[in-house]
């Protein structure tokens, strides 16, 4: 460390720097009320962990206060239904986590009593609770020395000791460093300190370094090269793959909708039915109808593709048998409980439905 700062050094400026500074989130205790014995709720740690995983805060913040309002404690969660818990997750993305939310819930319920274990080993061993997770929960809610290190941190640490080997390789460097700032106290505040440090400050383009806490040691402010670090490898150029959805409605307003398999993406999710998503998608109608194209296609990007799906619409009368799908009452039917992408295919398919 430069100037003399060890360790011990870092942590206490940044604890003292989130004394003051703490983003004030609905999931979080801050630092005045934790040294007024206020615990964190381990429930209220886990969901918004699970819910930020690849997501911002500002997306987060509005799922967290819904999913909280219905569901307020573990027990309610694991007793919900499945079906219920997709859609309020509709439009935060990533519905692989909404399934082991649900399953994770279930285990705490079923095999600890309703009580997350208190301990990093414990709470890896639940469904869906990565090496992340079950570190940022130990570590916040049960003030286990666990090291938290996500996109934030990483970019934190990378400058602090100027690190020039690139993300992703560079992970398990980092994750090391990161462990050797770890304090043995406040360790949940202080992974919230380094969160908070890298969303508001030590940001990817244009750092304030005038205002950082941890100015002083940072040898990549010192060589001048903040904002080159941390590298990262070239990502591959993403392919585009092609789909057809298909935008039934019955003569008394009733949409045709199907959920998709528990496996893969978007599973579990209600949506259109649709072709294979491929660069040679196949015409699979999900019933015999005066198939039209609705005018436009829906543009959407996953992790891994670009997507294009070219919409088409049907009026079908009331005695229509769909192939595959059921037909929801129009009363029933919410587009805020469809993901993302099929929210955008409604959004094109309704004008050829008289703005329905």
């Amino acid at each position: 460390m430069r100037d003399g700062l060890e360790s011990g050094g870092v942590s206490e400026a940044l604890l003292d720097w989130y004394d003051a500074h703490a983003r004030v989130m609905p999931w979080r205790v801050g630092p005045a009320d934790r040294r007024q014995g206020v615990r964190p709720d381990p429930y209220r740690v886990w969901l918004s962990e699970v819910m930020l995983q690849q997501t911002t805060v500002a997306a987060v913040r509005d799922y967290f206060r819904r999913f909280t309002d219905r569901w307020p404690d573990v027990a309610a969660l694991a007793a919900a239904e499945d079906a219920d818990v997709m859609a309020e997750w509709a439009g935060l993305g990533y519905y692989a986590r909404a399934r082991n939310l649900l399953r994770c819930a279930r285990a705490v319920v079923a095999d600890h009593g309703g009580r997350f274990p208190e301990t990093r080993e414990g709470l890896a061993a639940l469904p869906g609770v990565g090496p992340y997770t079950s570190a940022a929960i130990a570590a916040i809610a049960f003030d286990e020395a666990a090291t938290v290190v996500d996109g934030n941190v990483e970019r934190v640490v990378a400058r602090l000791h100027a690190v020039e080997t690139p993300l992703p390789a560079a992970k398990s460097e980092l994750v090391a460093l990161a462990e050797g700032l770890t304090p043995s106290a406040r360790p949940g505040d202080f992974a919230q300190a380094m969160m908070d440090l890298g969303a508001t400050i030590c940001t990817p383009r244009n750092p304030a370094c005038g205002i950082c806490p941890l100015r002083a040691p940072c040898a990549a402010r010192a060589q001048g090269r903040q904002a080159e670090l941390p590298r990262k490898s070239p990502k591959p150029e993403k392919p585009t793959r092609l789909g057809i959805a298909y935008v039934a409605r019955r003569a008394d307003g009733a949409f045709l909708l199907e959920r998709r398999e528990e496996k893969g993406l978007l599973g579990g999710m209600l949506g259109w039915p649709g072709s294979d998503w491929s660069e040679t998608p196949r015409d699979a109608p999900p019933l015999d109808a005066g198939w039209s194209d609705a005018g436009a296609e829906v543009r959407h990007t996953f992790t891994h593709f670009h997507l294009r799906l070219a919409v088409r619409v049907a009026e079908v009368p009331a005695d229509a048998r769909p192939l595959r799908g059921t037909f929801l009452p129009r009363g029933d039917f919410r587009p805020s409980a469809l993901p993302t992408v099929m929210r955008k295919v409604f959004d094109i398919a309704k004008g050829s439905f008289g703005g329905d």
